[in-house]
């Protein structure tokens, strides 16, 4: 799965970035700098964000989002998740390989 979350800047990537990579929770996670346009605090905002796209594994997705809570200086971070519903055997086992496996409730 791709975890998406957005951050502040480049610093905050970074942190967050190593943080999930050098827990296991994440086989890489990918910074892409964009433009968001939302509604907080029933008033218009646009600011110049870090796009996150977190590769992982299903099973972790409990634990990627409490590391991204921990880490994160956002009120309401961003945190959803989409489904990969196929993709190259080879990559997908790539990221299988370097995570973890997920703690037992």
């Amino acid at each position: 799965m791709v975890v998406l979350t957005t951050v502040g800047g480049a610093g905050d990537a970074r942190i967050l970035a190593r943080a999930l990579v050098g827990q296991k929770l994440a086989a890489c996670v990918q910074s892409v700098p964009i433009a968001s346009c939302y509604v907080w605090d029933g008033k218009l905002a646009e600011d110049a964000e870090i796009l996150l796209l977190v590769k992982t594994r299903a099973e972790l997705y409990p634990e990627v989002e409490a590391a991204i809570r921990q880490t994160h200086v956002y009120a309401t971070p961003e945190i959803v998740c989409l489904p990969i519903l196929t993709g190259s055997a080879a990559y997908l086992d790539w990221i299988y390989d370097v995570t973890r496996v997920a703690e037992k409730s």
